[in-house]
């Protein structure tokens, strides 16, 4: 009898472990939770609270504005519109989001990671050469030049990129899994970390001349 509770408890924690192992966004128990921000509260949840479904509208699921260009006046000549947890309450535990992203010719998104969604891209208007590299030991570089209808994948927490190689703007559509995928720039986490990271170490990692560190340093802090 013990024996067989033992291996009833040992199956429901392996399985639990499982759960753990592969487990994403929060997975919702019920048809949707929409997000409210609970600013009086002390406790910190992986996501949001949820608004109580009696007072849920139609409204807590609907945006607009995707239709919108953004201004890629700018520095990389492109700009992004996240629609996250953070701006549409109805994705909360939902595990998806959406970015609409606007280039300018020649423009791109500089090297990048969501370190809590893989993305999924699909080219509207122009032409992008799209790219990422896996991680260790490897460092295999993918890239594909994507016209109008291509769809490119890029693995969750991988390095990747945007480059807008056409003469013309271009816009693209990006569907991730994640509420809330996060968008962490390789040059600005770098060299732009508050506070700075001791040049000594990005001198020996990058193996740069320290005037170049310095450099660096001074344009991300601005």
């Amino acid at each position: 009898m013990m024996k067989g509770v033992h291996y009833l408890v040992t199956m429901a924690l392996l399985a639990l472990a499982s759960t753990l192992a592969f487990a994403d966004d929060p997975s919702p128990l019920q048809d949707f939770c929409v997000a409210i921000n609970n600013t009086n509260s002390a406790v910190f949840v992986n996501g949001k609270f949820c608004k109580d479904p009696m007072l849920t509208t139609s409204d807590d699921f609907f945006i607009s504005g995707l239709d919108i260009p953004g201004n890629t006046e700018n520095q990389l000549g492109f700009s992004v519109n996240l629609v996250d947890v953070n701006k549409f309450a109805g994705l909360n535990t939902l595990g998806i989001s959406l970015a609409r992203i606007d280039f300018a010719p020649y423009g791109m998104t500089p090297l990048h990671t969501h370190p809590r969604g893989t993305e999924l891209l699909v080219v509207l208007e122009g032409t992008l050469l799209a790219g990422f590299v896996t991680s260790d030991p490897d460092h295999r570089f993918f890239t594909k030049t994507l016209n109008q209808g291509d769809v490119f994948v890029f693995p969750v927490g991988l390095i990747h990129f945007q480059f807008n190689i056409g003469k013309t703007n271009a816009v693209a559509f990006a569907g991730l899994s994640s509420q809330n995928p996060g968008f962490n720039t390789i040059a600005n986490a770098v060299f732009g970390s508050n506070p700075p990271i001791n040049p000594d170490v990005l001198i020996k990692a990058f193996q740069l001349d320290k005037n170049v560190v310095d450099y660096l340093q001074k344009i991300f802090h601005g």
